[in-house]
């Protein structure tokens, strides 16, 4: 990894570390995360998005499979899917320092029709590779935009777009382009998905979001076990536990408030399916988060 990005990443993260340990920029999909210290497990359903770890180093989980990313490597994920990720290793000496950049569907297909024949390769959602030099370039230059506030609305969708063609034409050009492809099966999974993300506290039969994607409900139910590794119905109760997470953690709200606010009916299931993502019942769980948030501040 270059020494100016690791130094322009460094300069943001800290001018902006009152946001608090994940920096959102004025670039859209753009952040940085800067802390001193290891994390607890974070339960997530990510966007397609790649992230540069610049120093230290964090492990995400899928499923059965575990990644761990160090400083000069890139996580790309090109697919909604759900995961788990700890930052394992970061002290005030050598904080631990990233930059992940949400992944553009329009700029992909755009760049996908302009760039021809599609390179073969493989189509796993997520991967770890040492960073490229031109994805690092890229990044750089769009770090040192961000010390010039007023270029920005002007300038930022140029040099996006150039990373989107760097990741094209890289090795995983193939996987990312199947989020481009009009018409292909990802894409009409990813509409179904941006239903479930918008309005996931709602009942939503199968029935429905197939139609929405244009398939049958039975191949709907394999495509998006395929693009998203969960059932419709798993992808929507991780939705709602991971956000009734965040209202406890976050707003304090009490678990039957969020398990009522998330589409439940019955707190008692909340609590059980609760105690199956995460590993503890609502109340223990959240006691234990913000003893750990205690002990790193």
């Amino acid at each position: 990894m270059t020494s100016p990005l690791f130094q322009a990443v460094s300069r943001y993260a800290e001018a902006h570390a009152h946001q608090g340990r994940v920096v959102q920029t004025p670039i859209p999909g753009l952040s940085a995360v800067r802390t001193t210290e290891p994390s607890g497990l974070l339960h997530a359903i990510a966007h397609p998005r790649i992230c540069l770890v610049l120093q230290g180093s964090k492990q995400v989980a899928m499923g059965p499979q575990t990644f761990g990313v160090a400083a000069g490597e890139s996580l790309l994920i090109t697919a909604d899917v759900p995961t788990v990720s700890q930052i394992t290793r970061a002290s005030a000496a050598a904080p631990y320092l990233s930059i992940a950049l949400e992944l553009s569907l329009p700029v992909i297909a755009d760049l996908s029709a302009q760039m021809g024949a599609v390179p073969r390769g493989e189509h796993a959602p997520v991967r770890v590779d040492p960073t490229d030099a031109e994805v690092a370039d890229v990044a750089l230059r769009l770090m040192r935009l961000l010390e010039r506030p007023q270029a920005v609305p002007l300038l930022h969708a140029s040099l996006v777009r150039e990373l989107h063609y760097w990741l094209l034409a890289g090795r995983h050009g193939a996987a990312i382009r199947r989020l481009g492809w009009p018409g292909s099966h990802a894409q009409r999974v990813a509409r179904a998905v941006a239903v479930l993300r918008a309005d996931f506290a709602q009942p939503l039969p199968v029935e429905s979001l197939a139609a929405l994607a244009g398939m049958s409900a039975s191949s709907f139910h394999q495509h998006f076990r395929a693009v998203t590794s969960l059932s419709p119905l798993q992808f929507q109760k991780q939705l709602r536990l991971i956000e009734a997470r965040r209202l406890m953690l976050s707003e304090g709200a009490s678990a039957s408030s969020a398990a009522f606010a998330v589409g439940y009916e019955s707190v008692s299931q909340f609590t059980r399916e609760y105690g199956r993502l995460f590993g503890l019942p609502p109340a223990r769980d959240t006691q234990a988060a913000k003893g750990w948030a205690r002990a790193a501040a």
